[in-house]
């Protein structure tokens, strides 16, 4: 059993996995009580979530790619395939707020709660496979 522990230790994705919880937690905690703020003060929860999705797409380019990721491209090429995601990790939280809140009914603190959760786990495994992965970086020369 110590084993086990040991070789999850050492993978990469697992290493990678938990820098992007560690982030993802302390961005998120922080972002959701903004929304909360935001959101009680009167701004809607779609308006609300476009104010501060761009903000933590920011943050969350620079720790990725230096600390979670340990990514050697350069910030430009991976930038623009990290924007891509961040769009569609947009996207689908606007879909979610849509569908959980417009169309059936949900509160939308409890439905920006899961968005949180779905799109971040779309959003690593987008980032580990298509903007920060070393062998198709190394292949495209970027």
């Amino acid at each position: 059993m110590r084993k086990f522990f040991f070789e999850i230790k050492k993978s990469k994705t697992v290493g990678q996995l938990y820098r992007f919880g560690l982030v993802g937690i302390a961005s998120n905690l922080f972002g959701y009580a903004l929304y909360l703020l935001l959101t009680y003060c009167g701004v809607t929860p779609k308006l609300t979530v476009s104010i501060l999705y761009p903000i933590g797409t920011i943050i969350g380019f620079f720790s990725s790619q230096k600390w979670v990721f340990e990514s050697k491209a350069r910030p430009f090429a991976a930038g623009m395939r990290y924007l891509l995601v961040q769009l569609f990790g947009y996207i689908i939280n606007i879909l979610i707020l849509i569908m959980l809140v417009d169309r059936l009914g949900y509160p939308h603190q409890i439905a920006q709660l899961s968005a949180i959760f779905i799109v971040a786990i779309f959003v690593f495994t987008a980032l580990r496979i298509f903007v920060f992965n070393q062998s198709v970086l190394n292949q495209r020369k970027i």
